[in-house]
């Protein structure tokens, strides 16, 4: 008897002969449209999407606003790169981001196709400047795949495997995590102990962190902890670099996570969602910084494609007047209050937490010892797929759910997808006990 594959078995087969084993997928589904906040797959099975393409579509799957603007750029032309001609949406983007840099002064911008590639040529930027070799990072912390991102990110197994040796002068402090017992405080000693142990403070060029943690589980950094860490920059005069690539752009209700806590970076690196689905990234800074390196040292043949730019226009756009930042944070309400009120129904769900839609559920075995429980965790992205939600998990042992749901869901298939969840926590529990 003859078994005909299905298109998703076929491509599935393909992926497995033709793709190498280093490249991980989150689920076995096969996409052939989207729109807004869902996908449909070769099959035509539609799926709630709370991944976003990790966090790079918060305005949504194939927004009408960014294809025009990519069609109409496209009848023009889609790639002359900007180091040999320059073209006015990269001039007039870069204008539009210097407007809206949280930091003190005049600001300049470059941009790049990766975020990889921003927090790279922000670690240039800060040693061109400052003259010193040094970068802190954190634990928990995720800024790329190359490797000086793999060094600078503080998720070391899943990530840096045996890769090395890494890139030198790179060094990591802790970073506050409440719920598993690192107060500010203890994180600021931390660091201060770095500082007068391992690294003297005038060698460092810069600090990197992620004002809400992405790979390393929606941590937001405690605005106490943030300012103390500007402190510490201006004694010592090390650059502040904050690490928006996951967190910016509305995720959490305001355009850039930092302008929550009132801090003033020097460098900001930007990327994911600036696109609304084409690759682009950058870093915007204090243009007495961001001018440091010399005519040459910086660029990339792709960086700021034309079609990128105009597509980060149209984003802009779509955030000028506000609203879309009110349906950011009333997304991040709809989500804690549902995650709250599970909570108390399903003990394991021991933390909920985030900015804005910025939001996540962290898992564990016993709520008293909060042993982190990744198998329950794991189990419920498995049951939501069935029932058509895609989730994805983060956090440094697997056991953090994190929702990155379009920012332009509507209330109605947010609470059908709310609905799956629910069910599939209460589903994965049950089988667990």
């Amino acid at each position: 008897m003859t078994t005909t594959l299905s298109k998703t078995g076929e491509l599935l087969a393909l992926r497995q002969s033709e793709v190498p084993r280093g490249i991980s997928n989150a689920h076995p589904v096969m996409a052939a449209r989207a729109l807004g906040s869902k996908i449909w797959d070769v099959e035509g099975r539609e799926y709630h999407d709370w991944v976003g393409g990790i966090g790079v579509l918060n305005v949504g799957h194939n927004h009408p606003a960014v294809i025009e603007a990519v069609k109409k750029q496209l009848d023009q032309f889609c790639h002359t790169s900007f180091q040999v001609t320059m073209y006015e949406p990269y001039l007039r983007l870069a204008q539009r981001l210097n407007a809206r840099f949280p930091g003190e002064g005049p600001a300049k911008t470059i941009f790049l196709s990766t975020g990889a590639e921003a927090t790279e040529n922000a670690v240039k930027i800060a040693r061109a400047y400052t003259g010193r070799p040094a970068i802190i990072s954190f634990t928990h912390s995720f800024h790329g795949r190359t490797l000086m991102g793999m060094t600078l990110t503080g998720k070391k197994a899943y990530y840096a495997q045996n890769f090395g040796p890494f890139a030198p002068d790179i060094y990591h402090a802790p970073i506050p995590y409440e719920y598993h017992g690192v107060s500010t405080e203890m994180a600021l000693a931390g660091l201060d102990e770095l500082l007068r142990t391992t690294v003297d403070a005038s060698r460092v060029a810069a600090i990197i962190i992620e004002p809400v943690l992405g790979e390393g589980g929606f941590l937001p950094v405690p605005v106490p902890f943030f300012r103390a860490l500007r402190q510490r920059c201006d004694q010592h005069a090390i650059l502040l670099i904050a690490d928006e690539i996951q967190a910016g752009v509305g995720r959490t209700g305001t355009f850039w996570a930092v302008e929550h806590s009132g801090v003033k970076p020097d460098l900001l690196c930007f990327a994911k969602s600036i696109g609304g689905g084409l690759p682009l990234s950058g870093v915007t800074g204090r243009a007495e910084v961001m001018d440091a390196p010399q005519t040459g040292g910086l660029g990339g043949t792709y960086a700021g494609n034309p079609l990128a730019c105009a597509a980060g226009l149209a984003v802009l756009d779509l955030f000028r007047d506000g609203q879309l930042l009110a349906r950011s944070r009333r997304v991040g309400e709809q989500l804690r209050q549902a995650l709250n009120a599970l909570q108390q129904e399903v003990p394991g769900l021991g933390d909920v937490r985030g900015l804005g839609a910025m939001i996540a559920a962290e898992f564990v075995k016993d709520p008293a010892t909060r042993e982190p429980d990744p198998a329950t965790a794991k189990r419920i992205i498995e049951l939501a797929r069935e029932n058509g939600l895609l989730l994805m998990g983060a956090g440094m042992y697997g056991s953090v759910i994190r929702v990155l749901v379009p920012i332009t869901v509507t209330d109605e298939d947010l609470q059908a997808a709310i609905a799956i969840f629910s069910q599939a926590v209460r589903d994965a529990v049950g089988t667990q006990q």
